[in-house]
């Protein structure tokens, strides 16, 4: 029997979509290429002499209005940047709002923990140490996108919670508002021995008061910048005593008197709140149930985020809070 010339040419192609598709059966699934998510965070070398040799990291969204305003973020133990910005959302946040954001990092020569030496008398004096350095950090900040000077605040967790404390507690002027996140009082201790035992048990009150600590360090300081103070009540890491007595602190080296707080229930637990004569004001966030951390409330855009072990899912959103407290909304 002859065979026409077109059913030959159709025979042939028959038969490679059969060979094709065996191939195809037997052939192993090829991998997925997956797209690494875009580093939001730029690295900045040669910021000031860098006494504390810390890493200077931060984010600028590519919008900026005319003077932005400036916020610093100080991770804790145990988090980088990239991990807390992340899961906190700070970068987005300043993407939306039109704020640039400076994520001082401490470097694992100084600590293998990343952990700031919020306690070490030689860091956290002034112009000296990991002090200095941050304050290098914002003055870089500063020049390189025309900064609002009087829009500049920090944020820290932890470790970088009691270094925020000091920051504010040595360049008041620097500062327009701080939020201290699980964090410790100014001169809780001076060594790494002392700074775990009040951390654990809380530190004892010094015979001086607490607001001695702060007024010893800048002595003529008569006004100071709004600080909001946020702890768990299921902190087992720095136990919540720590947080009144930061409070006291800070009530004290601003002359308010406690009692006069005005007390507020909340889903997620109570917020009390002092003013001052001089317009700015002490609030504490006493969060219900949190352990330590950050507390964030997730939303369904940000699950694809990494995780952080101390960025906690709760009712309240500090970020968005402190986006409210500073202005930034």
């Amino acid at each position: 029997m002859k065979i026409g010339s077109r059913s030959l040419s159709r025979a042939i192609r028959s038969q490679k979509k059969i060979v094709r598709l065996v191939e195809a059966v037997l052939q192993p699934p090829r991998r997925r290429r997956t797209r690494k998510a875009p580093q939001r965070l730029e690295t900045i070398v040669g910021f000031g002499s860098n006494p504390g040799r810390l890493v200077m990291k931060f984010f600028a969204p590519p919008k900026l209005p005319e003077r932005p305003p400036v916020v610093v973020v100080l991770h804790g133990c145990g988090q980088t940047p990239e991990s807390l910005d992340a899961a906190s959302g700070f970068s987005r946040l300043a993407r939306e709002k039109g704020f640039v954001v400076v994520y001082p990092e401490q470097s694992k020569s100084n600590n293998p923990h990343g952990c700031f030496y919020w306690f070490r008398p030689s860091s956290v004096a002034r112009d000296r140490g990991e002090l200095l350095s941050v304050r290098q950090m914002i003055e870089h900040a500063g020049k390189r996108y025309g900064v609002d000077r009087k829009r500049v605040f920090v944020v820290g967790l932890s470790a970088g919670g009691a270094m925020t404390a000091v920051l504010v507690a040595t360049y008041p002027d620097l500062f327009a508002g701080a939020a201290i996140v699980a964090g410790m009082p100014v001169g809780a201790a001076r060594e790494a021995m002392s700074a775990l035992r009040a951390m654990r048990a809380g530190a004892p009150t010094p015979a001086e008061g607490w607001g001695s600590r702060i007024v010893g360090i800048s002595p003529e300081r008569r006004s100071w910048p709004s600080i909001s103070i946020w702890h768990g009540t299921a902190d087992s890491v720095v136990n919540p005593k720590n947080a009144n007595a930061s409070v006291d602190q800070w009530l004290e080296a601003m002359n308010i008197n406690r009692e006069s707080s005005h007390i507020q229930k909340k889903a997620w637990g109570e917020l009390h709140s002092w003013r001052t004569a001089h317009g700015s004001s002490v609030t504490f966030y006493s969060v219900a149930d949190l352990a330590h951390g950050l507390p964030v409330k997730k939303r369904a855009r940000d699950r694809s985020n990494p995780k952080d072990p101390f960025v906690l899912a709760s009712d309240v959103s500090a970020p968005l809070e402190l986006m409210r407290l500073w202005g930034l909304s």
